[in-house]
Formats: structure tokens, C-alpha cells, sequence
């Protein structure tokens, strides 16, 4: 399928390397290694770090930032690993997503639903401080009334917090895309 120059938005890499996480977008030449090291493109396959990146550089915005692939990058960390160029896929997934919430192609509400993130059931929260403790993105944080709040534009939806929680107050559902990836494992 051709694209057309409508699909096109010149500034859209320009906006993810002005963000936080995205600064080392241009230094990606392509090799691969990120696809190759990726635990969710080997068991979904149309879910590939490489194209990802093209896809930015082309100026595909609203391809991008309205694809379901967003939301599978687990942030396992494996492509900063092999990557020589330092480019950070993951942390350049974090800040796509971010801009799709900013520009309210996806919402906290569409998130949950996916199972994308953790919420606090307020009413269940002990103030026990274990998800401040284990949350290795510093995401939960005690609010002024003394309860757990998960930041949706920060929470990275691995799960931690939510297994650890000691009054099960924090949910998060099992996404079809979890359940897809554990079964090719």
C-alpha cells in the first residue's frame, strides 16, 4: 500500500525527540538489533522496533500513535542492551504513548480496559507503602489523604505493584496481548 502525502507529518520525529525519552531517535540506523532482541516481536511478529522507528522518521503520526503495537512494548529493556547506538526504543515507546494520552487519542479509561495500567482502589488502600517500595518506575505515590495513586501518563502497566499489594488494591487486568504473548512463550 503506497502513502500519500497526506499521511504525512513532517514534524512528528522533530516532536518525539523534543520529549523526554525520544532525544535519541535519529541516532537509529537501522540495524535490527532491537527487532531481534525483542521478547514481543518474536511472538508477535507485526510488532517490530525497526519499523516502529522508520515509521516515526517517515512522519506517519497519526499510523502510529493510533496503532494497537503502541501498547505492546514491555518495556523489558532487552533492545537498550544489544542496541549500539544507545537509541532507547523503550523509553522512545514511553514517549509516543505519552503524546497519544496528551492528544487524547487514547484515554486512561481505554487504557485500563486494555489492561495497559494499574489503578488504586481507594477504599482498599492501606497505605501499606509496598508499591511505593517495589514500583521500579517510581510511579505510585501517596497522596495527600494518605492513599496510593498510579499516575496513568506514568504507569508502564508491568504488574509489579499489583502482584506485591498485600490488601489487593490495585488492579490491573490481564490484557489479550499479555495472554497472546504468554501462550507463544
Amino acid at each position: 500500500m503506497a502513502i500519500t502525502s497526506k499521511e504525512i507529518n513532517s514534524t512528528f520525529a522533530a516532536e518525539i525527540t523534543a520529549m523526554p525519552g525520544g532525544e535519541h531517535l535519529n541516532s537509529c540506523f537501522s540495524c535490527g538489533g532491537c527487532s531481534g532482541a525483542c521478547p514481543v516481536s518474536q511472538a508477535i511478529p507485526d510488532f517490530d522496533p525497526r519499523k516502529i522507528i522508520h515509521m516515526v522518521r517517515m512522519g506517519l503520526k497519526d499510523k502510529v500513535l493510533n496503532a494497537d503495537l503502541l501498547w505492546y512494548c514491555s518495556q523489558c529493556q532487552n533492545c537498550v542492551f544489544v542496541c549500539p547506538q544507545d537509541v532507547r526504543f523503550a523509553e522512545i515507546m514511553t514517549a509516543i504513548q505519552k503524546m497519544a494520552m496528551k492528544e487524547g487519542i487514547i484515554t486512561e479509561q481505554d487504557l485500563r480496559e486494555k489492561g495497559r495500567i494499574a489503578w488504586v482502589e481507594r477504599d482498599q488502600c492501606v497505605s501499606c507503602l509496598t508499591c511505593v517500595r517495589v514500583c521500579p518506575f517510581e510511579v505510585p505515590v501517596i497522596d495527600d489523604k494518605g492513599v496510593a495513586n498510579i499516575n496513568a501518563a506514568d504507569c508502564r502497566g508491568c504488574g509489579i505493584c499489583v502482584s506485591e499489594c498485600p490488601a489487593q488494591a490495585i488492579q490491573q487486568p490481564v490484557s489479550a496481548d499479555d495472554k497472546l504473548i504468554a501462550a507463544a512463550s
